[in-house]
C-alpha cells in the first residue's frame, strides 16, 4: 500500500474510535438522566406494569450488556424501533436527513457566495472603508445568537412584511429563513478569513511580479491567489459543514419547526427516546469523520506538496 492508501486506512480508523467513543457517551448519558418507562406509560401505571415494559425493552440488564447490544445492532445497522413513535429508527432517520441536507447545503452555499466577494474587496483595500464595513458585518454576524436572529428575521420578514413563511416545510420560500438564518454567520466567519488569506497572497513576492508584468488583476487573482488561498477556506467551510450538522441545525430546525435532524434530536430528548437520539448522534458522527476524510484528501488534490 502506498502512502495515500495508509493515510486512508488509518484516519478511517481514527474516525471509528471517534464515532464509537461519542456514542458511548451519549449512551451513558441517556441512561443516567432519561427513563422512557416513565414517558410511554400513563401515570397510574403500577410497578409490575413498568417492570415488564423495562424488561421487554432491555432496560432492566446493567448498563454494560445494553451498550454491548446496542454495538451488535449498529454493526448489524439494525438502529431499534424508536420508543415515541414505534417506528424504525433508520426510517425516521431517512425521512429527515433530506431536509437536514438541504438545510446545510443552502446555507453553506449562500456562506460562500457571501463570504468570497466581501473577503475579497476588503483584502484589496485593506485598512479603508470596504474593509472596514466587511470587518463590522462579520463582526455583527458572529456575535448574534443563532435562535435570536431567527426570530428577529421571522419578525421582519414573516410577521411584519409578510413576504416569507415563518416556519415549516415546503416550498423553495420557506427553505430562505432557515438558510439566512445558518448563514449569516459562517459567512462573518468565511470573509474574514478569505481576507486575511488574500492579503498574504496578494503580498507575495509572486503577486508583485505578476503586477510588475502587466498582469491583470482579475487573472491574478483568479489564477494564482484564490488557488493558494483554498486550503485554509476549504478547511473553514468543512468545520462550519460539520459545526452545522453537530450543533447549529438543532437550533435553527427548532426555530422554524424545519423538519430535520436536529428537530427529530430535540423530540427525541424531549420524549427520552433513548434510541433514536443514540441513532441520530450516530449517523452525525458518522457523517463529519466522512466529511473530514473527504477534505483531507481534497487537500492533497489541490496542492499536491501537501504531505498526508
Amino acid at each position: 500500500m502506498n502512502e495515500l492508501s495508509w493515510f486512508v486506512v488509518r484516519r478511517l480508523f481514527q474516525g471509528l474510535v471517534v464515532v464509537l467513543t461519542v456514542t458511548a457517551i451519549v449512551f451513558v448519558v441517556t441512561r443516567l438522566i432519561g427513563d422512557p418507562v416513565a414517558i410511554m406509560l400513563p401515570l397510574d401505571a403500577t410497578e409490575a406494569q413498568r417492570e415488564t415494559l423495562r424488561r421487554a425493552l432491555g432496560l432492566d440488564q446493567p448498563v454494560y450488556l445494553q451498550f454491548i447490544d446496542f454495538l451488535r445492532s449498529l454493526f448489524a445497522l439494525d438502529f431499534g424501533e424508536s420508543y415515541w413513535q414505534h417506528r424504525p429508527n433508520i426510517d425516521i432517520i431517512r425521512e429527515r436527513l433530506p431536509a437536514t441536507f438541504q438545510l446545510v447545503g443552502a446555507g453553506m452555499l449562500l456562506a460562500v457566495v457571501l463570504a468570497l466577494p466581501l473577503g475579497t474587496v476588503a483584502a484589496m483595500y485593506p485598512g479603508r472603508l470596504p474593509d472596514r464595513i466587511t470587518s463590522a458585518l462579520s463582526l455583527v454576524g458572529l456575535s448574534v445568537p443563532l435562535f435570536w436572529l431567527g426570530l428577529i428575521l421571522i419578525y421582519v420578514f414573516a410577521a411584519q412584511l409578510r413576504i416569507l413563511p415563518s416556519s415549516g416545510p415546503g416550498t423553495f420560500v420557506h427553505l430562505v429563513l432557515p438558510a439566512v438564518t445558518l448563514a449569516l454567520p459562517s459567512a462573518g466567519r468565511l470573509a474574514m478569513l478569505v481576507r486575511s488569506s488574500l492579503i498574504d497572497e496578494l503580498n507575495a513576492p509572486y503577486v508583485k511580479t505578476a503586477v510588475a508584468k502587466g498582469l491583470p488583476l482579475w487573472r491574478i487573482l483568479g489564477v494564482h491567489t484564490y488557488v493558494n488561498a483554498a486550503v485554509p477556506t476549504l478547511t473553514m467551510i468543512g468545520w462550519e459543514v460539520t459545526r452545522s450538522l453537530a450543533g447549529h441545525t438543532i437550533i435553527v430546525e427548532t426555530v422554524f419547526a424545519w423538519p430535520g435532524l436536529g428537530l427529530a434530536a430535540i423530540q427525541a430528548i424531549q420524549r427520552e427516546d433513548l434510541l433514536l437520539l443514540q441513532a441520530i448522534v450516530f449517523v452525525v458522527a458518522l457523517m463529519v469523520v466522512v466529511i473530514n476524510l473527504a477534505l483531507d484528501l481534497v487537500y492533497k488534490f489541490i496542492d499536491p506538496r501537501i504531505s498526508v
